[in-house]
């Protein structure tokens, strides 16, 4: 009898250790969210610096980062990268929470480099898919040339994107509720602006992070497999080597 008392004690010891922990996976750390840590840092570095630094020198760095028409002709990976790295609105943006959240999220589940990929991803397609269109349009003689220089900057795509891959993680239900809710806020935005054509750029990007869905699900699976494996401490299952298996052929190593 002693033994099982003091294996029931062992476990209601070890239960209430667990409960400060979830609250604390919110937010990013250095271990378990490495990306979305870092660059969290990065973020709060710059958008300090925005807010306090020299107003002539912000505005001719933020006009450097721009993904505008003329910047993606004649440097186009220098401003991809460069616009990543400034939040629109700063830290008081609603864009800064989400990110916070969104890809810490996303990270604990899929890693930081499909997380990453993910983020990547929404934001040079929904980029591509709203610039090149005023390059043309310009052309066209539909857009004034001053449309090719328009200041375009921040995390919104990636963020986006992040926010449809991490939907497609959910059950059905909360993922309906979740892709109607961000839906009518893309919505009513596109409604709110008389040039709506730079802000097509979301939906598109939250697309791009849905199109992921092959990518983040079988890594979610696999993590979670390898998670209760530790935990259990058993040793491999057929279905585990399985997805393993199948995650390194069809994605190559993290």
């Amino acid at each position: 009898m002693a033994p099982g008392r003091g294996g029931a004690a062992g476990a209601d010891e070890r239960a209430p250790r667990r409960l400060p922990a979830r609250p604390v996976r919110l937010v990013p750390d250095p271990r378990g969210t490495p990306f979305t840590f870092w660059y969290a840092l990065v973020l709060l570095g710059t958008s300090v610096y925005a807010r306090y630094g020299d107003p002539a020198t912000v505005s001719a760095l933020l006009r450097g980062s721009s993904t505008d028409a003329a910047h993606l002709a004649t440097v186009p990976l220098l401003v991809l990268v460069a616009s990543a790295l400034w939040i629109a609105g700063g830290l008081a943006s609603p864009y800064a929470l989400g990110f916070v959240l969104v890809l810490t999220a996303l990270e604990r589940r899929v890693g930081g480099l499909r997380a990453a990929a993910v983020f990547l991803g929404g934001h040079v397609a929904a980029t591509l898919a709203t610039e090149i269109p005023v390059g043309l349009w310009v052309m066209a003689g539909r857009l004034p040339e001053t449309s090719l220089h328009r200041l375009d900057y921040g995390i919104s795509f990636g963020l986006l994107a992040c926010v449809g891959a991490l939907t497609v993680l959910f059950r059905p239900l909360p993922a309906a509720v979740v892709l109607a809710g961000v839906s009518a806020l893309l919505v009513l935005d596109l409604l709110a602006y008389e040039d709506p054509l730079s802000n097509w750029g979301h939906p598109v990007a939250l697309l791009s992070g849905l199109a992921s869905g092959p990518l983040v699900r079988r890594r979610q699976r696999y993590r979670e497999l390898r998670r209760r494996q530790k935990r259990e401490g058993v040793r491999e299952t057929s279905e585990e080597r399985d997805v393993r298996e199948g995650l390194r052929m069809s994605e190559g190593p993290e």
